[in-house]
């Protein structure tokens, strides 16, 4: 039986265009211009090893952003603000049964704050386990191996995954955890009868 189900955040909680197009389009600010810090710097980010503020100043004077670094956070996560109410309202029912709900994320530290309080997932979700918090990210073992020891009393054949990136989702099945791939709300709520 399922005692705990994890989401992902984007792709499957969060829908939408990608930032990274909303930039090129609005600001003139390429892809190809941004790609270099998002493969490289971020992913320290992600981690926790490093501060997206004070990495980012460098990067946003090349890419001509010409207002504050906070300006553009702020800039950059509403207009990933784009929730999939139907999935947080099947969540708040699941949560409503005594299956616990968390959100399992490869993000940085101030995505996650706007995500728990402008997003208000810290009253969706039982608990958030962010990249940036465990020092993994997603799909390492050592991730997953995290979660797990937070969920007490719980074993891992009594949990459900949810992502929409197969990687994540074969690590997960590797590990020893239920895992499934997310595609859209309908598919989601098919697979979910199979587990009730």
């Amino acid at each position: 039986m399922i005692k705990a189900i994890i989401f992902d955040a984007d792709g499957v909680l969060i829908n939408g265009e990608m930032f990274s197009i909303q930039l090129a389009r609005d600001y003139g600010i390429s892809t190809e211009i941004t790609l270099p810090f998002f493969t490289g710097e971020f992913k320290d980010c992600l981690i926790g090893k490093a501060d997206l503020k004070e990495v980012l100043p460098k990067h946003l004077k090349e890419w001509g952003w010409e207002k504050s670094v906070d300006d553009f956070l702020d800039y950059w996560f509403k207009s990933e603000h784009n929730i999939d109410l139907d999935l947080t309202q099947f969540i708040n029912e699941l949560r409503k049964k005594g299956i616990k709900c968390y959100l399992a994320t490869n993000q940085e530290k101030y995505r996650v704050e706007y995500m728990l309080n402008k997003m208000e997932f810290s009253k969706v979700f039982d608990k958030i386990f962010a990249s940036a918090h465990l020092g993994h990210k997603k799909p390492t073992f050592e991730f997953y191996a995290k979660v797990m020891d937070d969920l007490e009393g719980i074993d891992k054949k009594e949990v459900l995954f949810w992502d929409d990136t197969l990687e994540n989702v074969n690590a997960a099945k590797e590990f020893g955890i239920n895992a499934e791939l997310y595609s859209t709300f309908q598919d989601f709520k098919a697979k979910m009868e199979s587990y009730s």
